[in-house]
């Protein structure tokens, strides 16, 4: 059962535009999350606490953005996806704000949980309004344009946020960011559709309008539903016990320069910024889960080099580091193409927004685990990072054997 187009057919150049605006918000709340990384020798100094704490810092966003993530999907379906897009975009700004007014280690716990309440659920939605909007033969490419925030907030945000910091303070990245979220915020108003033909109808049940978990529990009966997210589950897993400690590896082990992480970032990101829309094109050309098998095959080689990297001039610390930026974030957009087609059109928000609660749960769960499998030895080098690199590794060669068994829905969707 299809409900009614939500919006008339987008022409190239309104589709290119709403990807733009979309990929706008992704940068910013992806930049929000993607800062605390690069930020950890800093943080861990300025609060003087470990590796453990400062896993909680990075793990408190993920977990409180998987229970927002939950709840959103008990009633994300039943409004319009601009005004309730942008009513999230807008508190993330203030949780932002909250962190860079922080005064001391548990209260940047606290807004970095409450901006998590709000930034994580972005994500989902965002990607939600790529699946009602544009049909499944362009969706790995708009996929590639929407994670390209991804390479954006490390070409850019990154590098300009580490600058900041080492300026003015830890505080004025978070100050920079909120800025950032208000002008894509007025121009999100602007450029989006509204979108409602989600909305229940009188071809809907009674029972799935009336209950406020009707749709979750539509979505979790459908066992193809469950092998997307535990997909998404893997991915994550393999990802984000390795990320998260990535800056403070380099700088105690391999013995990169706090003020040469910047150009690690700003390589890998202007590497990724083109192989990201390259590898969405693969995807429809090629077939969306031959293209993730062939970058997840490519990401083990960086996965474990990087997670075993020993004293290396500068510049092989920084090839490796690109290499693995471009393969490891990168398999996420086959992989979105592949979970965003795995739902039917009507429940469309309400699985992404529990995609987006998986997600979120598997990469605060990850990066607990990889904070709590390292340690500092007595000399400051980081030891345990190799058996990281393994567990990522052996996580990826289950999500390469499972993503065969998803079915996609092929169908032109609404919009």
């Amino acid at each position: 059962m299809n409900p009614a187009p939500s919006s008339p057919p987008l022409d190239p150049a309104r589709e290119r535009a709403l990807l733009v605006t979309l990929a706008g918000i992704q940068f910013a709340h992806i930049l929000d999350f993607m800062i605390m990384m690069p930020l950890g020798p800093i943080l861990m100094r300025e609060f003087g606490v470990g590796t453990r704490e400062f896993g909680l810092l990075v793990s408190s966003y993920t977990f409180s953005a998987a229970c927002t993530g939950l709840l959103a999907a008990t009633f994300v379906d039943r409004f319009e996806r601009k005004r309730l897009l942008l009513a999230m975009f807008a508190l993330f700004a203030v949780a932002t704000l909250a962190c860079g007014l922080a005064q001391g280690y548990w209260t940047l716990l606290i807004a970095r949980g409450t901006a998590g309440a709000f930034g994580g659920v972005l994500g989902s939605m965002v990607q939600t309004m790529v699946g009602d909007l544009i049909p499944f033969e362009r969706r790995g490419r708009a996929s590639g344009t929407v994670m390209s925030a991804f390479s954006l907030s490390t070409v850019a945000g990154v590098p300009l946020s580490l600058y900041l910091a080492n300026q003015f303070g830890w505080r004025s990245p978070f100050f920079f960011i909120a800025l950032l979220a208000c002008g894509f915020l007025l121009l999100g108003w602007k450029m989006l559709p509204e979108l409602r033909g989600h909305l229940p109808t009188a071809t809907v049940s009674e029972t799935e309008r009336a209950h406020p978990l009707a749709a979750m529990a539509a979505v979790l009966r459908d066992r193809n539903h469950l092998r997307a997210l535990l997909f998404m589950a893997l991915i994550m897993v393999s990802g984000f016990c390795v990320i998260p400690y990535i800056t403070i590896y380099l700088t105690a082990n391999v013995g990169v320069r706090l003020e040469d992480i910047p150009l690690v970032y700003l390589c890998g990101g202007c590497a990724t910024f083109f192989t990201s829309r390259l590898v969405g094109r693969l995807a429809d050309r090629y077939g969306k889960v031959r293209t993730y098998r062939a970058m997840a095959l490519c990401s083990m080689l960086p996965l474990l080099v990087q997670t075993h990297l020993w004293p290396v001039a500068l510049w092989v610390a920084v090839f490796w580091s690109t290499v693995f930026f471009i393969f490891v974030p990168g398999r996420m957009v086959p992989a979105m193409a592949i979970v965003t087609s795995a739902v039917q059109p009507r429940l469309r928000g309400t699985f992404l927004s529990m995609n987006g609660a998986v997600q979120q749960l598997a990469s605060g769960g990850a990066s607990w685990l990889g904070g709590a499998m390292i340690a500092a030895d007595a000399s400051g080098r980081i030891a345990g990072y190799d058996r990281v690199g393994w567990l990522a590794v052996g996580a990826t060669c289950l999500a390469i054997a499972f993503v065969g068994r998803i079915h996609m829905y092929t169908g032109k969707p609404p919009g």
